[in-house]
């Protein structure tokens, strides 16, 4: 399975060979929106990849200001075509938001994750995923299978050519708590044990006992990607949205916070026997 475009990407794409364009030239950016007659606005919102909708003829002006070559205006205007794209997260905009973390995990070819309550996502069975979003019984049934359709459908990173390498280190806590009673928790633990044995998945365990560690504050999923020009970002996931993070002092943050929880967690061999110790203790639970 090939990977689906990200149309985020794409409009980061196309901002930073725009501003790229423009800067060549020495142009500010009111005095571009004068000479192409394309409004100030509109130059910054691309710029800043933030613009959903943009005009061909907007980039022809640009590309035309910009004395771009014939190859550079072709690869702006496919930009363009492919920012405007829809992945299978759009059919769940009432989930994901704006920013939907689908269409950055369609393109990442290396996501690293923390997490210190839960089974992370793309590990998730879907009872255990059901149980979660059951807790506290605020969401209809209606929603809770909805969402459980949008987190199984993002596994589908794992299904293409070249998979994403995920490396996922989990607190011993988050295997520990029985979510969704003894027998959807063994499924669980099983589960994550066949995915630890694919190529392109690591799981490290974070036991009690590595004490105090700097990803603490939270759970957090640090996604890079293919091409170097296209920066990582970190995504942290709050009570009510979805932060996304690129400045580089928050990427550097992120990135010494999860080597630091990664050096202290087990080694992928002892996470394993790790995770066999807990589902031992659970087969006398009824």
């Amino acid at each position: 399975m090939q990977s689906p475009i990200s149309p985020t990407l794409r409009r980061r794409r196309l901002a930073r060979e725009l501003r790229r364009l423009r800067e060549s030239r020495n142009l500010k950016l009111a005095a571009a929106a004068k000479e192409s007659g394309v409004p100030l606005s509109t130059i910054s919102s691309i710029e800043n990849a933030t613009a959903r909708r943009i005009r061909p003829r907007d980039i022809d002006a640009l590309a035309d200001l910009y004395d771009a070559a014939s190859q550079e205006r072709e690869a702006l205007h496919e930009l363009t075509s492919e920012s405007k794209q829809s992945g299978w997260w759009s059919s769940y905009k009432d989930l994901f938001g704006g920013n939907a973390l689908p269409d950055f995990e369609a393109e990442a070819s290396v996501i690293r994750t923390f997490e210190g309550l839960t089974v992370p996502g793309l590990l998730q069975t879907p009872e255990y995923a059901s149980a979660v979003f059951r807790a506290g019984r605020v969401l209809e049934e209606a929603d809770v299978e909805r969402r459980v359709q949008a987190r199984m459908e993002r596994k589908s990173i794992f299904n293409r050519i070249k998979p994403a390498h995920m490396v996922a280190v989990i607190d011993e806590g988050a295997l520990r708590r029985v979510i969704g009673g003894p027998e959807v928790m063994r499924d669980q633990l099983n589960y994550l044990k066949n995915m630890a044995l694919r190529h392109h998945i690591d799981i490290q365990v974070l036991p009690y006992s590595a004490g105090a560690h700097l990803a603490l504050a939270g759970p957090f999923v640090l996604l890079g990607f293919p091409t170097p020009k296209d920066m990582p970002i970190v995504y942290v996931e709050t009570a009510v949205d979805g932060l996304y993070l690129d400045a580089p002092e928050e990427l550097e943050r992120y990135t010494l916070a999860f080597g630091n929880a990664q050096g202290v967690a087990l080694s992928t061999a002892l996470s394993f026997q790790l995770i066999d110790d807990i589902l031992r203790s659970l087969e006398s639970t009824p």
